[in-house]
């Protein structure tokens, strides 16, 4: 009889073509298909809670698999699955769940979290996004521009072109920019699903308002009659972290 488990897992996508399997490119999903399958001896396919795209990283994310036996020593597998996946991959934890849990339905929530640096720092090259004259934008905008977008359910302006989606709905529960430090800024958004680009295309129009390209009344005016923001701008990947996923029943 099949059981079905989590996993927990974070992983730097640096390397990494996003996380779902695509032809003639390595992703985080290809990398733990295959050391589950070393490791028990037969094909094991495995569904993730959301797609990042190439460069994104997870500081928190599940995923779902099926498994031919029931293991009752899970601390072991996750010891063994850590011991042969990169340095790039953890898992935090497995456990076992009813055989209908889904890691990409069951999923309540989602929140991301973009990372500003500002001025050069090796040390956060492929971990943060860096802006070279922060005293070109203005937080107080920034924050306005990110409370408006919670005033809305609808986010055509900020989904990537040519996908497919059947609705454009999100429901956003967060949306804040937060100093860090002298020389770190983070944005914070949750909601309970979101469209493809859209953190990316969002943190860029903030940037964009807070530095005056773009004024609030645009703004609103572009959220009312869902269309496209003049200047769109997506930021790059290396400062995205899909950082908290919740279920009913993790």
């Amino acid at each position: 009889m099949k059981k079905r488990y989590f996993a927990e897992i974070a992983y730097n996508g640096t390397e990494y073509s996003g996380w779902q399997i695509q032809p003639n490119v390595l992703t985080v999903q290809e990398v733990v298909e295959k050391s589950l399958t070393q490791l028990l001896g037969y094909d094991i396919s495995v569904m993730g809670c959301g797609r990042t795209d190439t460069g994104v990283h997870a500081s928190q994310f599940f995923l779902h698999f099926d498994l031919k036996d029931n293991h009752s020593d899970l601390e072991k597998l996750t010891y063994q699955l850590n011991a042969i996946m990169p340095d790039s991959i953890a898992v935090f934890r497995i456990f076992e769940v009813g055989e209908e849990a889904h890691s990409r339905f069951d999923a309540t929530l989602r929140s991301y979290v973009y990372k500003i640096h500002f001025g050069k720092n090796p040390f956060e090259k492929h971990s943060s996004f860096c802006v070279f004259r922060p005293e070109l934008f203005d937080l107080d905008l920034m924050n306005d521009a990110a409370k408006l977008i919670m005033s809305y359910e609808d986010f055509f302006p900020f989904c990537k072109t040519k996908v497919e989606v059947f609705t454009f709905k999100c429901s956003v529960t967060r949306s804040e920019w937060i100093q860090k430090s002298e020389k770190n800024l983070e944005y914070h958004i949750s909601a309970n699903r979101f469209l493809r680009g859209m953190v990316r295309l969002i943190v860029g129009m903030c940037l964009n308002v807070g530095s005056g390209k773009v004024s609030l009344a645009e703004l609103k005016n572009c959220m009312d009659e869902q269309k496209r923001l003049p200047h769109a701008w997506s930021v790059p990947a290396e400062g995205l972290y899909l950082c908290e996923v919740k279920y009913p029943f993790v």
